[in-house]
């Protein structure tokens, strides 16, 4: 007997698992970095950066709380893709996970430095949205991994079934976050004429999650 197996395509416990975490990635992402801390970070204006967290504070800690649950829930998917999908490529599928638990890690690290901002907020406001400022950046460079993933897992869905305008529109979501973090490190200024585009990814892993829940298999 091998020394490890894959799950078996009829095994639906693991692909809905993996749906179900999925799940939790993108509810938790979009609630923490799309409407928890939406407006509370003000580019050139410590002080405002600094009042609006103190004033939001709350909600602003349960923003990291929906992070480390994310990175968590990251993680969980990570490791069963590769479980799942290796019989389909196992060198791609190792790839696939190495840069999904890159992002998890840079996601993690990212949220020491935006526990932070708090703590800074009160005497520091300048240290406060630097802190800030610099969790967005690691967040960007987690993406990167992110997008490079999306590509790996893009062949390696189709290979294993799943219809191909998912497969290819996980591929496409991969374009869009390097395209997008890339400029966001070098160009920032043009950053603005991609975010319509970031609908892209949330179409597709929504699309994704929702067929490993409602398919349960491989």
């Amino acid at each position: 007997m091998p020394a490890h197996r894959s799950f078996p395509s009829t095994a639906t416990g693991p692909v809905r698992l993996t749906g179900a975490a999925y799940l939790v990635i993108i509810l938790c992402g979009v609630w923490a970095e799309g409407f928890a801390r939406a407006g509370l970070f003000f580019p050139g204006d410590p002080d405002a950066t600094a009042r609006a967290v103190l004033d939001n504070l709350p909600v602003f800690r349960a923003s990291l709380l929906a992070d480390a649950v994310m990175a968590t829930a990251d993680i969980t998917v990570a490791l069963l893709f590769f479980r799942l999908l290796r019989p389909h490529g196992e060198g791609l599928a190792l790839a696939a996970m190495v840069f999904r638990l890159m992002q998890a890690g840079l996601i993690g690290a990212s949220l020491i430095l935006l526990a932070g901002v708090p703590v800074a907020a009160p005497d520091a406001p300048d240290t406060a949205q630097t802190l800030f400022a610099m969790h967005g950046t690691g967040y960007e460079v987690g993406l990167i991994f992110f997008g490079i993933n999306s590509l790996f897992m893009m062949v390696l869905l189709a290979r294993a079934g799943v219809p191909r305008l998912i497969a290819y529109g996980i591929g496409a979501s991969g374009l869009v976050y390097l395209a997008g973090s890339l400029l966001r490190l070098i160009a920032p200024h043009l950053h603005t004429a991609i975010e319509p585009a970031y609908l892209v990814p949330l179409l597709a892993e929504t699309a994704l999650c929702l067929w490993l829940l409602i398919r349960g298999r491989f």
